[in-house]
């Protein structure tokens, strides 16, 4: 079964691969070690800190969702998309700058940006006891990062609507919403974008009544009312560094820690979607699955050919 499910993985990669010109080894004759140097980058950076892994993945989807798969998220600037309030608490970019100062070094004004962000973040997902899946790759960088264009993001506090309307005004569909938000198997948040929901949901003065109660204090020990608003708490209890579909086995029993990841259980279509992962319990369904979204992902609106540029420096256009 493993086996046919990466055939038909093989398969659909490809075919993305034609509809975007890009192609899965696109550096095998310009730069045979680009993917090699990319992961070993990754997997030292993880070894000193395990929560680089989910920033990488939220790096990567931050970028899709502003101009597409460019790598403009990385640039630096006052006015440029990583200081959008939206983006607060983006990370992951030194591993991405590790890595572009060895490919640079190995194979000079080669290897975009956009690229390595894509593969840091299947990289990091594999590192987490996730599935790995082929890129393809042959992106180009863009040369425009502006931070009022950072208005296409989700939000944790979006209703299941409003999450759809944004990912399908990108290509994405409602399985691909659920599949990606998957992601936060691995992630964390600030106690900030929670708080509301334990102590003044909806201007009640009372906690949002879909939190299992037993969650609920677990989340109000972490997140003291009053108290420091940007400690972290993990938003999957479960596996914070393991990749997994523990985190819709959360959403199922009312243990979402954000409020647009648990809105995903009461909405009819998103929930059906929810519970096909939540009853995999080996998760081989989800890893499958989200590997299929991520190429889907990393295909929005790239730039190719002779477009954008190859940057020598993640953070500056050349």
């Amino acid at each position: 079964m493993e086996a046919m499910a990466l055939f038909f993985l093989a398969i659909l990669v490809m075919g993305l691969s034609v509809n975007s010109q890009l192609e899965t080894e696109f550096y095998s004759s310009s730069c045979p070690e680009a993917e090699d140097i990319v992961r070993s980058t990754v997997e030292s950076h993880l070894d000193k800190d395990p929560t680089v892994a989910a920033g990488l993945l939220r790096l990567h989807f931050h970028d899709c969702f502003v101009q597409g798969c460019d790598g403009s998220v990385l640039i630096a600037g006052a006015s440029a998309e990583r200081n959008a309030t939206a983006n607060t608490g983006l990370r992951g970019f030194e591993v991405i700058d590790d890595a572009k100062t060895q490919l640079e070094a190995s194979c000079p004004g080669v290897v975009s940006c956009a690229d390595i962000l894509a593969l840091a973040a299947r990289d990091a997902v594999d590192l987490s006891d996730g599935p790995r899946w082929s890129v393809p790759t042959g992106r180009r960088d863009g040369r425009v990062s502006l931070s009022s264009q950072v208005t296409t993001l989700p939000a944790p506090f979006d209703s299941v609507d409003v999450q759809l309307q944004k990912f399908a005004a990108k290509g994405l569909d409602d399985h691909d919403l659920v599949t990606l938000v998957g992601a936060h198997t691995i992630g964390q948040t600030d106690c900030a974008f929670v708080s509301y929901r334990l102590y003044n949901f909806k201007s009640t003065g009372n906690s949002d009544p879909t939190i299992n109660p037993s969650f609920l204090t677990h989340l109000q020990s972490r997140c003291p009312k009053g108290g420091d608003g940007s400690k972290r708490v993990s938003l999957d209890r479960d596996s914070q560094f393991s990749f997994g579909a523990s985190f819709f086995e959360n959403v199922r029993d009312g243990n979402a820690v954000l409020e647009s990841d648990q809105r995903l259980w009461g909405d009819a279509e998103t929930r059906r979607i929810v519970d096909k992962y939540a009853s995999n319990t080996r998760g081989m369904r989800f890893d499958f699955e989200f590997a299929i979204a991520m190429v889907k992902l990393s295909s929005i609106d790239v730039k190719t050919g002779t477009e954008g540029e190859i940057r020598k420096i993640c953070s500056k256009i050349n």
